[in-house]
This record gives C-alpha cells, structure tokens and sequence, in this order.
C-alpha cells in the first residue's frame, strides 16, 4: 500500500513539473525580477485612412420579373419617353399613338388636366414589366473618409520580448462618401386595351433615375468602433536597447451605430419607393409620372459587424524605464456591408440596397507610453 501512495505521488509530481518549472523559462517568464515592465499604456493620435474602392450595389424590389399591373391614367408624354427606341417600330408607334391622341376629339381615349395631356385608365390597359426585380448599379458604390481620433494601446508583456496588445480608442464619426448615379432598368411591353388596342403592344425600356450618390455630398455617417488585439515580438532587450522596433499579428473586431442618412438622399430614395408602390397599387403610370403613391415608405440603414485580420510593424524609443514614444503602421483587411432598405407599413419591404463597402485602413498612430 505503502508502495502504491509513493507511485501515486512520483506520478503527480512528474506532471505538475512543467507547470511549476515554466516560470523559469526564457520563453514565458511570470517571476520578478526579470528587468522589464510587465505592463505599459499608451495614448496618442490615430489616423485611419481607408483604401478600399467602392463597389457595385445590388439592389431587389418588390416587383418581380414578369409582373403584370394596370397602369392607370398616364401622362402620354411619359408613355413616349417609355417606349423602347430600339424596336424597329418604335417610331411608328410614338406616331400612332400622337395620332390617336390629336384625332381624339370625344376625349374617349385622353383628356387634358393642368396642361397635360393623360391617357385614361380604360385604354391605357396592362403592362408587363420587367428589369425591377434585382441589378447590380455599376459604377456606384460607398467609400469611408479618413479620420482621425484618440488611440488608447494596453499591452501584456509575457517575455521581454513577447506581448500582448490590445487597440482602442475614441470611436469616431466616420463619413460614409458616395460614388455614381442609381438608375431602375425598367423594360417590358404595355398592353392598352378598348380604342387603345388600336396601338397594340408598346415595347418600354427607361432607365429610370433613383438618386446621385455622389451629388449630395456626403451619403451617410455613422460612429465607429474598432478595437483590435494583436500580439507582438519586440526586438532588442529592455534596459539595452532605447530603440526596439517590433512586429504584431492580430484581429480587428468592427461595430457601426449612430448611422444617419443624408436627407437629400432619403427623400430620393422615399420617391423610389413611391414609384415601386404604385407598380404594386395596380397604377404603374403613377410610376412613369413621378407621383406620391398612397403608400408610406421609410428608408432605414444598416451596418453589419465585420472581423477582419491586422498586422502592424511598429517601434519605442525609450526615454527612462518607464516613459517611451511609440510609433506604428497597421493594416487591416476590413470589408463591411451595409443594407439600405425602403418599406411600407401595408405593402412590406419595396426596396434592398446592398453594398459592400471595403474599408481595408492603414492606420498611423504616434503616441506617448508608460511602463509599470
């Protein structure tokens, strides 16, 4: 029995032997005395600069391909403007349909209202539509400006040369830039119906306009937070070395809030939600003629949480023990998404605008340091 305890105990006293012998380690060194600061602080300007290029927004409305509608009374000059030039009847069927308008002396097909002249509902008829159900706007897209703010750097050390850092600071209010016009690739054929069908099908195609997004200044801003840890080898030795350059790896963790759209651009997109309500409403010539549906679209924006990884190449310079400037130069490899979307109470979401907004920073900092 007696034999079995010493076993017993020989066996726990090997395993614990790396636990209890690791503070004697080069490597990891948790004991005093070893001639360095176990811990350090910094505060000092950070500057972030995005790199990243705007991309393409894709955008889905309500209104699938292939969705058939009434059209409702429209204006006839807006019918015109719809019908697609590129058919090889395409004039003949904007001279018809003149004819037809100027020749209707009963008012049996048109009538005048403010100075313009509107199709009637009865012959305006069915329209076929498609091209809304979801594209891609090339040439636009979202940017992030630079900014700058108070950076706050923490740092572990577990060796002299070995730590680990962790990257806060003062969230800032980041503008959100804008590139390229939005414009709704509307096709399909209009199908008028009673005296109308004289004209038989009417080909449209109109791109139509949605907002400029670089015409409005800035789109949007919002407050962002993005600590980061990474951990860090520091070249040199502490009490040798004033100057140590260092090396670090880590991760990036990005949160977005407080975001606020530009009202230019909400009330832009307010009237794109207007003209796919009325396509659904059964009165797609409202859409042509640019009129307030009975809906009631709001526009809302948001930011997904995004990690990305980081990688700085940085120095310290000491100047006694304790106080060092520090300097360094990161780079992270951040993408976010942001989703825009217009919707109404009754006729649910009208509009998603997706766009990938690729932040990719560099980040400057240059601070002052304490060691304790």
């Amino acid at each position: 029995m007696k034999k079995k305890l010493a076993y017993l105990v020989a066996s726990i006293s090997a395993l614990s032997f790396p636990v209890f012998s690791y503070a004697d380690s080069p490597y990891f060194s948790l004991k005093d005395g070893d001639g360095f600061k176990r811990f350090s602080v910094s505060v000092g300007a950070l500057h972030v600069m995005p790199q990243g290029k705007a991309q393409p927004i894709n955008i889905n409305t309500a209104v699938a391909e292939g969705e058939k509608t009434k059209v409702g009374d429209v204006q006839v000059d807006s019918v015109l403007n719809a019908i697609d030039d590129s058919a090889s009847d395409a004039e003949a069927k904007k001279s018809l349909l003149k004819a037809a308008v100027a020749l209707d002396a009963a008012n049996l097909i048109s009538y005048e209202k403010d100075e313009k002249t509107y199709l009637r509902a009865n012959t305006s008829g069915e329209a076929t539509i498609n091209g809304l159900d979801n594209w891609q706007a090339q040439g636009t897209g979202l940017e992030a400006d630079d900014v700058t703010t108070l950076g706050i750097m923490t740092n572990y050390f577990f060796t002299d040369n070995i730590s680990f850092e962790v990257k806060a600071g003062i969230p800032p209010k980041v503008d959100i830039q804008g590139k390229g016009q939005i414009y709704a690739p509307l096709s399909g054929i209009a199908t008028p119906t009673g005296i109308g069908a004289i004209l038989n099908d009417l080909p449209l195609k109109d791109d139509i306009f949605i907002t400029d997004l670089s015409g409005h200044g800035k789109v949007a801003e919002a407050r962002a937070w993005t600590p980061a840890f990474e951990f860090q080898y520091h070249f040199g030795k502490t009490g040798v070395n004033k100057f140590r350059p260092y090396v670090g790896l880590g991760l990036m963790y990005a949160y977005f809030n407080e975001l606020e759209m530009n009202s230019n651009l909400e009330a832009d997109l307010i009237a794109a939600g207007h003209k796919i309500a009325n396509i659904k409403l059964g009165e797609a010539g409202k859409a042509l003629d640019g009129i307030e549906s009975t809906a009631n679209p709001k526009v809302k924006l948001e930011a997904k949480d995004a990690f990305a990884p980081v990688a700085t190449a940085g120095f310290t310079y000491d100047f006694n023990d304790r106080w060092f400037a520090v300097g360094s130069i990161s780079y992270a490899h951040l993408k976010g998404e942001t989703t825009i979307t217009v919707n109404d109470a009754e006729l649910g979401e009208l509009i998603n605008a997706k766009s990938d907004i690729e932040i990719n920073p560099i980040l400057g900092y240059a601070g002052i340091g304490y060691r304790f």
